[in-house]
């Protein structure tokens, strides 16, 4: 596999976390998309039972018709006070025929929902992966990304293995942004002892970015309403 292909091939099990608004989910849906370009029979487990707006599951049709199963609350009870988890996580985490992506809810009350999981899905080595984007309150400084990647981990149970750098102000992403959250990822996983595992950037800036490796182009899946025709941004 080319050195710059993302994912590399070595993990069965990828877990997304990361602040609300850093763009976890997009990063799942097009990391599940490219597993299944790759022949690799994803399996894409919505976790986020906290927040009810961009969900991956309201891509189920999309990512099916893809190649890639989605795994989700029953839509009957994904919005009461407390949605259950569906049995088949299990599958996602455990089945070695399957290679798992876990779409996990935002900031500590998001990742909590991992606790539960964590002793099975750490048997697994899993890519454990924060997406960071610099323009989210509270990460805006190198130590505030930090104390917030420290304290997803703790309430997750589970290490950070990496991070994927996705910096970006929806419409309004620069090449010059993305470069500058780059560099600050760069700063931050240093800090934190771990690897850039990815620079996520939108599709169309590609032309840009050929300083970053490996590199995840991102079409935008979770449009807003009032979007829905301003093509493929982040």
């Amino acid at each position: 596999m080319n050195a710059s292909a993302f994912p590399q091939a070595g993990h069965r099990l990828y877990v997304i976390v990361g602040p609300y608004g850093s763009g976890k989910t997009e990063v799942s849906i097009n990391l599940a998309l490219r597993l299944a370009a790759q022949g690799r029979h994803p399996a894409l487990a919505d976790l986020d039972i906290v927040n009810p707006y961009f969900r991956s599951r309201e891509k189920t049709a999309m990512l099916e018709g893809a190649g890639v199963r989605v795994i989700a609350p029953d839509p009957a009870t994904a919005a009461a006070d407390l949605p259950a988890l569906p049995a088949a996580v299990w599958q996602a985490i455990l089945a070695q025929d399957l290679t798992g992506v876990l779409d996990v809810g935002g900031d500590r009350n998001g990742a909590r929902v991992l606790a539960g999981f964590a002793g099975k899905i750490d048997e697994q080595t899993p890519a454990v992966w924060y997406v960071l984007n610099r323009t989210r309150p509270g990460n805006q400084t190198v130590q505030q990304a930090l104390h917030s990647l420290r304290e997803i981990e703790a309430y997750a149970s589970l290490r950070v293995t990496g991070i994927i750098s996705n910096t970006h102000l929806l419409h309004e992403t620069t090449a010059e942004l993305v470069l500058d959250g780059a560099a600050f990822a760069r700063e931050v996983a240093a800090l934190a002892k771990v690897p850039v595992a990815g620079y996520a950037f939108p599709r169309a800036l590609t032309d840009g970015m050929h300083g970053l490796h490996p590199q995840l182009p991102l079409t935008l899946y979770m449009n807003r309403p009032w979007e829905m025709n301003m093509g493929e941004m982040i």
